[in-house]
């Protein structure tokens, strides 16, 4: 191998332990090479697994010592007829909708299952903890909510059902190829069932230390977000994340 094309091949080997983009990988004839393919199979397989893999409310409860919990079911039956109906994930099941509890609440936590119960499993608990010990005395938190074939939209109708004013739903993302195990925030206040748009959440993406948003940022983030929410009465593109920087609103 020339000098040059070794110096090439040092270049790109810095670069990917700089990224998990998928960069440089060479070619063996008109293919890749095998161990590149070979990883490419096996995060194609963990996304898949990430995707289909039964939301384990159990698991998450265990990391909520101390917080009660309620479970909840979208109105999709069962995973096939969630992925194929997105609009069943974004209501609630009419029997789970009667029993939650009612009470005036300032916030109301909902895990969801969403695209990847793996990252439910590993980070949702831990973001939970982490942001309700950074809120103010005297913050009125509602029992977590666990919700299974649930997408965020859910949200809107359990925080309407319990009464509460604010809603943080933390979601296993869409995976791809590089992260299968990555959470989402997204913060709502004051939602409305059916009437509530994107452009009306906060939306904090990719938490997943260490390679990832790490619990504490994430949660002061969300802290940071959650309080200036209940003084201006918002959330959406009108409230920016100000939390490295002065707080302003653009109006």
């Amino acid at each position: 191998m020339s000098e040059v094309a070794v110096q090439t091949s040092e270049l790109w080997s810095a670069l990917r332990h700089r990224t998990q983009a998928r960069i440089g990988l060479g070619r063996a004839g008109s293919a890749l090479p095998t161990r590149h393919r070979l990883e490419l199979q096996a995060a194609h397989a963990a996304a898949r697994d990430a995707v289909h893999s039964p939301f384990a409310p159990d698991l998450v409860a265990a990391g909520l010592t101390g917080m009660p919990t309620v479970r909840v079911r979208s109105a999709a039956p069962d995973r096939l007829t969630y992925l194929q109906r997105p609009d069943l994930g974004r209501r609630l099941d009419p029997t789970d909708r009667a029993h939650l509890p009612v009470g005036e609440w300032d916030v109301v936590f909902v895990v969801a299952d969403g695209l990847s119960s793996r990252a439910v499993h590993e980070h949702a608990a831990a973001v939970v903890r982490e942001t309700a010990a950074r809120l103010p005395g005297g913050r009125r938190v509602a029992p977590v909510v666990l919700a299974e074939q649930a997408r965020v939209a859910l949200g809107d109708e359990v925080a309407t059902a319990m009464g509460a004013a604010m809603v943080v739903v933390l979601i296993g993302e869409r995976p791809g190829m590089s992260a299968a195990d990555s959470l989402g925030a997204y913060l709502t206040y004051g939602p409305r069932p059916g009437g509530t748009t994107d452009a009306d959440r906060n939306c904090l993406s990719n938490i997943r230390p260490p390679l990832g948003l790490s619990y504490e940022a994430a949660a002061g983030k969300l802290a940071e977000l959650m309080g200036r929410a209940a003084s201006l009465g918002l959330t959406g593109v009108a409230l920016k994340d100000e939390s490295d920087g002065p707080s302003s609103l653009e109006g």
